[in-house]
């Protein structure tokens, strides 16, 4: 159960972080997450939710379309993913699917850096 949570708290922390630098660097009128730590820190926390979740499912059901696209479908998938938080979350604001994809590769970018400098401390 600890093992877990801090899994979860990592997952929790770097959708967080990357979710606040593709708000940086998209503006507020394509990704905007809203005012204080309180609003990014719970757009991190869905996010988080949503990658548990959700995403196991739709990796495994739209398999065919990532083989087949060599991984790139992958992007889409976490562009609707984000989408999905902005619908859930009101204080995140995505302006539409192709600015989603943008910053699911942008959190992507910042999970992998990450990962890896964890992974270096380890």
């Amino acid at each position: 159960m600890q093992n877990f949570l801090f899994r979860f708290g990592v997952r929790w922390f770097v959708s967080t972080l990357g979710l606040w630098v593709a708000a940086s660097l998209l503006g507020a009128e394509r990704l905007s997450i809203g005012q204080g730590i309180g609003t990014v820190a719970g757009a991190g926390f869905f996010l988080a939710l949503v990658n548990m979740a959700l995403k196991p499912i739709l990796v495994i059901l739209s398999f065919p379309a990532i083989i087949f696209s060599l991984g790139l479908f992958m992007l889409v998938l976490n562009g609707f993913l984000i989408l999905i938080v902005s619908w859930l979350y009101s204080p995140l604001y995505v302006k539409n699917l192709g600015m989603a994809i943008v910053a699911g590769a942008i959190v992507g970018l910042v999970n992998f850096l990450v990962s890896k400098v964890l992974e270096d401390v380890k």
